[in-house]
């Protein structure tokens, strides 16, 4: 039973995921270009030492369809994909609060040399415009202000992730972490 709910529920996010993905594609007609190439061919992601705490994660597969956007293969992840991406997901909660500051986290690929090259340009040049989406619903007073509220909140993410970052260095190396300003 939890099974089948934990297989529901994936599926939901994953057809989710995959409408944000092809939404962001679909926004910037170079990356449609840069896809349509290779179009048929798959992309699988593995995220690397997920902790075994969390739920696990579906497969994580995608094939570039004629369009030059992205289709899930749910669970038929095809072998051998033409591009493997390897992410490091040992400690998915610094990896978010990273990528709010743009950093990309540790990632290895391995397959067809320009398929990844295409895929990597993807990774560096689109962004999701959050605001300009959330204009088209409230208008562009509102989402200017929503966009800033959240901006805030980003900054305000990315210093507890940059502190957390150090106090983990800092126990890792052994030191004892500062104790906080009074």
């Amino acid at each position: 039973m939890l099974q089948s709910l934990q297989l529901l529920a994936s599926t939901a996010v994953m057809e989710r995921v995959t409408l944000l993905l092809n939404h962001v594609i679909a926004a910037e007609p170079a990356a449609q270009q840069r896809l349509r190439p290779h179009a048929g061919r798959a992309i699988q992601i593995r995220f690397e030492g997920w902790p075994r705490l969390l739920p696990p994660l579906p497969p994580t597969a995608f094939r570039v369809s004629a369009a030059g956007l992205l289709e899930w293969c749910g669970t038929d992840v095809p072998e051998p994909p033409e591009l493997r991406v390897a992410v490091d997901a040992t400690n998915p909660a610094l990896a978010l609060a990273r990528s709010l500051t743009g950093e990309r986290p540790q990632v290895e690929v391995a397959g067809d040399a320009q398929f990844a090259t295409d895929v990597n340009w993807l990774f560096d040049n689109l962004r999701w415009d959050v605001q300009e989406d959330l204009a088209r619903v409230v208008g562009d007073g509102p989402a200017r202000e929503l966009a800033r509220l959240g901006q805030g909140i980003a900054a305000g993410l990315r210093e507890a992730a940059r502190k957390v970052g150090d106090v983990a260095t800092r126990l890792r190396g052994g030191e004892r972490p500062e104790p906080p300003p009074r």
